[in-house]
């Protein structure tokens, strides 16, 4: 048995046997106990995303000489850059072709609930986040250091993130765009890696202002340039959506398998899928949600909230959609961007591929230099050696994205899907246990709402038990 077939054996084991369980437990308990913040509040998330006038004011009320902070619009747009990315394209395809189409449905539940972890998750980094020279800075890590006062914890966090998104994610980013280029154009994995890896290099030892400023850019463009291909897509086949939803459901439940295996493998892969893409409850959003200058945490778990559903319900969507009406799903030999490509293919014709090609690079660039900053962060908290995150720096836009462009993709994925188990269950722990203060932070908010006031302010005096504990929120 070959180190691929131990890790796919131990990924099946702690997927299969609790973690799923514990993640959705925790999505609905946070659903309930913020009173469905995802479904009630989803207006004044689009508010504070397009409100113009929020972004700015709260950067020049909190904006001194000596910080560089970014906008809650920004510190979004960092995030989504995370999330969009080879999940939605690759992540999707490999979903349907291993779990069948029912995967789809619990890709979208996990997306539902998840969202309100989401929320619990970007608020408590909000709230326990710290000054940094250049930036805010603050995650799970931190949160987890200063209000579960377990520094072990918190370390052991902090390089499971590392590992995660620092290097493996990584890898599979420079292994889908790899894949998409060889496909598409013919070009050598190596040949594109090695250009790759030098670009990131560049981009990476800019920090967090440049990976802000080069997502801003970027992301907007891919996401809308890929929605209105998928929607002229649905379009030309909207005689085939009623069938679509049907084969997603039917699937979902075990009552129609069409491809894959057994219900249990379905929603296995669903989820595991879904969080890779959407990232809820992994812990790695609230890294960058902690960087941005806001009057009051809610808003930012408000807005990373809304970018689960971006991610999961409209972008994954549409991939599945696309795959589905091609029904190349049920041919043998089909997975990852591959198969993405191909269903595009069979209804653009051989304009599909390029445009993948060109959409992953895009998709996964972004995600490559936003994964690198949730690397940085915890490395900075575990030390502050420039000569470490010089290594580190040189390891994740260097050597791991040579590593993804000439690995399989296999060893790939389940190396992401091994550190993802981790990294998970360590940050539902925290949040399961201070999640409380997320909660009333929200009633907090809300009561400033129903009181008139347009943009709620928050004060660490209003938690008094934290008021010590709390290095922002003067």
């Amino acid at each position: 048995m070959g180190i691929n077939d131990i890790i796919t054996s131990v990924n099946d084991a702690i997927w299969g046997n609790c973690l799923i369980y514990v993640l959705i437990g925790c999505g609905l308990w946070f659903t309930w106990r913020t009173g469905f913040v995802q479904f009630r509040m989803i207006g004044e998330m689009f508010r504070l995303l397009t409100d113009a006038a929020v972004d700015t004011a709260d950067s020049k009320k909190q904006k001194d000489k000596t910080h560089k902070h970014i906008s809650s619009f920004q510190a979004f747009i960092v995030s989504v850059a995370t999330r969009v990315g080879t999940g939605n394209l690759a992540g999707v395809a490999s979903a349907i072709a291993i779990g069948g189409p029912g995967s789809i449905f619990w890709m979208w539940v996990i997306a539902l609930i998840g969202s309100a972890t989401a929320f619990v998750e970007s608020t408590l980094a909000q709230l326990y986040k710290q000054k940094d020279k250049d930036s805010y800075i603050g995650g799970p890590a931190y949160y987890i250091q200063k209000g579960l006062k377990k520094r072990w914890m918190a370390i052991l966090f902090a390089i499971f993130i590392t590992l995660q998104f620092g290097l493996t994610n990584n890898s599979i980013q420079a292994n889908t765009i790899c894949t998409a280029m060889e496909e598409a154009f013919g070009l050598p994995h190596l040949w594109v890696g090695c250009i790759m890896a030098a670009v990131s290099l560049i981009i990476v030892f800019g920090g967090i202002q440049r990976i802000a400023h080069v997502c801003t850019v970027l992301v907007p463009i891919m996401a809308v340039c890929y929605l209105l291909l998928a929607i002229v897509i649905i379009a030309m086949n909207i005689e085939l959506i009623p069938h679509v939803f049907k084969v997603i459901v039917l699937d979902a439940f075990g009552i129609q398998q069409v491809a894959g295996g057994g219900i249990g493998m379905t929603i296995m892969m669903g989820v595991k899928r879904g969080l890779f893409s959407n990232e809820a409850g992994e812990g790695s959003a609230p890294n960058v949600a902690a960087t941005a200058t806001t009057s009051h945490p809610v808003k930012q778990g408000l807005i990373q909230a809304l970018g689960v559903f971006t991610d999961t319900l409209m972008l994954c969507s549409c991939t599945a959609f696309i795959i589905i009406i091609s029904g190349l799903y049920t041919a043998s030999g089909g997975d990852g961007i591959a198969l993405t490509q191909s269903a595009l293919k069979s209804e653009v014709g051989h304009v599909g591929p390029v445009f993948v090609a060109l959409a992953i690079l895009f998709f996964a660039y972004s995600t490559i230099i936003g994964n690198y900053y949730y690397g940085e962060a915890n490395v900075r908290f575990i030390t502050k050696s420039p000569a470490v995150m010089t290594i580190y720096r040189i390891l994740s836009g260097g050597i791991m994205v040579l590593f993804g462009a000439v690995a399989s993709f296999d060893l790939v994925w389940n190396l992401v899907d091994f550190f993802m188990a981790f990294l998970t269950a360590c940050n539902l722990i925290a949040i399961a246990i201070l999640g409380r203060y997320a909660f009333r932070l929200l009633d907090d908010y809300r009561t400033q709402k129903r009181q008139g006031v347009k943009e709620p302010t928050f004060h660490r005096s209003k938690i008094p038990e934290l008021e010590n504990e709390l290095e922002c929120w003067d």
